[in-house]
């Protein structure tokens, strides 16, 4: 009887349960009158910053995918629209246009089957040299740091627009959906002098002069900034002597304009002023605050020349 009586609870609570879960997930939404939209799926990113020393040959490329009911087939055109901006210091951001223009439109034809899913897929670039003439500008006018604001705009054939201001958050920056519509384009200066180097000191604070090599290590967290080995390049040890311990010196490479910063093991801080580049030899004065200075000249390794610096 203690037995018949356990089984029936259980059975009872099946039931209830049964119930309950079949109040949750049958509701009565009324699915089929649901709007439906469309957005860009990025598939890839082929190309997406500008080099400030190849911009003729620098592009903004993308792969998108068109994802609606209709599995693409809803697109009519996508805009390709572009401003420029810049930040000035102590003022803000300065838009060029103010408004976006459009640089280039994709057709539905643009837009064709694939072998990896359904929807249909179309890929476009624009070269810098468009957008730069987009926005009004000149090759001239471009700085390192400035950004090119890309932002599409999906036209289906219902009259419909999809655009960054009508996308949600989800859609926007999950990445299933990967589906932005507005991409930043920066403008940057590739920088690449890691290494160990030979040097010549040509002219130091104690009147010494002698050879050595300088290592300069790349700061991962600072991209363009290196650490070097020592900021006196060899006058402590020739002058002294004194080595040069925990000092932190860093060279900067702001899109070729070279500074240094940081400050040795005593506290006084670092300064460069560039004298010459060549490809064979970059000539610049150091100097302290503590009024110790020094000229080199470091000589570049094999099959990597300097770049234009200054």
């Amino acid at each position: 009887m203690k037995m018949l009586r356990y089984s029936f609870g259980l059975l009872a609570s099946a039931l209830i349960f049964l119930s309950s879960c079949r109040d949750f997930v049958e509701p009565n939404v009324p699915y089929k009158d649901f709007d439906t939209g469309a957005y860009l799926r990025t598939i890839a990113r082929t190309s997406t910053t500008f080099n400030f020393f190849n911009l003729p040959g620098s592009k903004f490329a993308l792969t998108l995918e068109a994802v609606d009911i209709e599995d693409g087939k809803t697109v009519q055109t996508v805009e390709i629209r572009v401003r420029h901006r810049r930040l000035i210091p102590g003022v803000g951001l300065r838009y060029t246009p103010q408004n976006d223009v459009v640089v280039k439109t994709l057709q539905a034809s643009d837009f064709q089957p694939n072998a990896d899913s359904r929807f249909l897929r179309a890929s476009f670039e624009v070269t810098a040299a468009q957008a730069i003439a987009a926005v009004g500008l000149t090759a001239a006018q471009i700085e390192g740091g400035d950004v090119f604001e890309f932002r599409l705009v999906l036209n289906d054939k219902f009259g419909r627009s999809f655009s960054s201001n009508n996308v949600t958050t989800n859609v926007a920056g999950a990445p299933f959906y990967a589906s932005p519509f507005q991409y930043p384009v920066s403008v940057i200066c590739p920088s690449d002098l890691a290494g160990t180097y030979q040097f010549d000191a040509l002219e130091t604070f104690c009147g010494k002069t002698f050879s050595g090599s300088t290592v300069w290590t790349a700061v991962a967290a600072s991209p363009g900034s290196y650490t070097v080995s020592d900021g006196t390049f060899g006058a402590w040890n020739a002058c002294y002597p004194d080595p040069w311990g925990n000092g932190n010196v860093r060279i900067n490479d702001a899109c070729g304009r070279l500074t240094m910063t940081g400050t040795d093991k005593y506290g006084d801080s670092y300064s460069m002023t560039v004298k010459s580049v060549t490809p064979q030899v970059l000539t610049f004065e150091w100097k302290n605050t503590y009024g110790e200075f020094g000229t080199v000249a470091v000589k570049s390794n094999a099959g990597k020349p300097w770049p234009s610096l200054r």
